[in-house]
């Protein structure tokens, strides 16, 4: 489905399923709102889907796979041969997200969306790698609405395989580079606040990244009023698929989970596009990065975990399916408090 389309058939989250969802919550037999955030995230689910008869069986992780042309300015420890390696990997239940696919009960589809080499992965790609964004636009409005699509097209595809629930997750040295930069770019602060060390910089190196995302936004002025533009000039395939992905997730009324730093980037890309794409999405955890908990916060999302991760690949998202798991339990599972012998709690 393309961008303008979909926009179109995103509609708010279902309030009286939410309603119906805490009703339920409330019946029974435990202390009111008791198992906190589990109870919260299961009324968001309700209000994705529109039901209250809850049911997560099929779960998905969709991994976007892409290279920074930026990664040539020295911002990152590895070299751009990295993604292409991991990315084969997930394939080979070898990567860390694919081996927590297995202890989660999670399927895993990585995609790539502009790898620099070959990759026996889901074939998306747009480009081999974006430009580097420090010398000319990390890439064109429409390659930017394409990997955008591409994201759509992954969610519709989870939809008639399913899936009930996605996860979102993403491969690309050079990424949190490439995320710093539109998010301070969107949220209007400073480069040194949004700005990380990734997986692994020294001082010198860390410091050298911020003045590359520094210059970079002086030299082609992204506009922070129009999100494609931004991704365009500053972005990454894979920061603009998952925005897709997110998108999509809410046309087809499906929950769609934040991962860390890249993919709360990638969220905030799509709130801007379509502000009630957020009420389809679900935080999992609180990355390591110093964007982290600003990109939460400015999505008005509380995410339950707080494990000091900053890994990508999915690997925090895909924690959060077991706490909607025992949560889910206790609500299907648990009976009321007539069933208990006992007088309900109200609320005082």
């Amino acid at each position: 489905m393309e961008l303008e389309e979909l926009l179109a058939a995103i509609t708010p989250a279902d309030q009286s399923a939410m309603d119906g969802c805490r009703k339920n919550w409330d019946a029974i037999a435990k202390p009111l709102n008791g198992l906190g955030h589990l109870e919260e995230m299961l009324v968001r689910v309700a209000g994705a889907t529109g039901k209250t008869d809850l049911s997560l069986g099929a779960k998905a992780v969709a991994v976007f796979c892409a290279d920074n042309g930026v990664v040539a300015q020295g911002v990152t420890q590895t070299g751009q041969e990295i993604t292409a390696l991991v990315a084969e990997n997930f394939l080979q239940t070898k990567a860390a997200s694919s081996i927590m696919c297995k202890s989660v009960g999670c399927d895993i589809f990585p995609v790539d969306v502009g790898v620099a080499s070959e990759v026996s992965i889901l074939n998306r790609k747009i480009a081999y790698g974006t430009k580097n964004m420090a010398k000319e636009p990390a890439m064109t409005r429409e390659q930017a609405v394409q990997a955008v699509e591409t994201g759509i097209e992954i969610a519709e595809m989870m939809k008639e395989k399913g899936y009930d629930i996605i996860a979102t997750g993403e491969m690309g040295i050079g990424n949190t580079t490439t995320s710093s930069a539109v998010a301070s770019v969107l949220l209007d602060l400073p480069v040194e606040t949004m700005t990380g060390r990734g997986a692994g910089l020294s001082t010198q190196g860390f410091h050298k990244k911020i003045q590359v995302i520094k210059d970079a936004i002086a030299l082609h002025k992204p506009d922070k009023e129009d999100a494609l533009d931004v991704l365009s000039k500053v972005g990454g395939f894979d920061i603009a698929a998952i925005a897709g992905l997110f998108l999509g997730g809410a046309a087809l009324q499906m929950p769609v989970i934040i991962d860390g730093v890249i993919s709360a980037t990638a969220a905030l890309a799509a709130a801007a596009i379509c502000p009630l794409a957020r009420e389809y999405m679900l935080a999992s955890h609180v990355s390591k990065e110093p964007a982290g908990s600003l990109l939460l916060e400015a999505l008005g999302k509380e995410a339950p975990l707080h494990c000091d991760m900053c890994l990508g690949e999915g690997t925090g998202a895909l924690n959060l399916f077991p706490l909607l798991d025992t949560g889910l339990a206790v609500y299907n599972g648990m009976s009321d408090f007539s069933g208990w012998g006992m007088e309900a709690y109200k609320p005082l």
